[in-house]
């Protein structure tokens, strides 16, 4: 008979949000709907801003130089509810591409 634990060796994907900045504009719908308080939304820094493109500049230099962050991704629980509360679709769960062992 094998052993036990060994069911417990398969892998977890671990599935995350990524915010296109160039689409966000701060408008707060994900951090009203995360249960888990994973978003905030403040205001960018000047590095942040020049690194985005000039039509993105634009774009939120019009809605307050304010944008979304994922500022606690490992609380996330892959519900969706962000990527549905976003009018501006800036929000995809994605895989990071790490995997962790599930407890046990």
């Amino acid at each position: 008979m094998s052993d036990p634990t060994e069911f417990y060796e398969e892998k977890v994907r671990v599935v995350l949000p990524v915010i296109d900045p160039g689409r966000c504009e701060g408008k707060e719908d994900c951090v009203r709907v995360c249960p888990y308080e994973v978003f905030e939304v403040r205001t960018l820094s000047q590095a942040e801003r020049e690194a985005l493109a000039f039509l993105s500049r634009l774009k939120v230099r019009f809605h307050g130089n304010r944008q979304a962050f994922v500022v606690r991704g490992d609380a996330c629980h892959a519900c969706g509810l962000c990527v549905k509360a976003c009018p501006e679709r800036a929000i995809k769960l994605r895989s990071s591409g790490a995997a962790t062992q599930p407890p046990g």
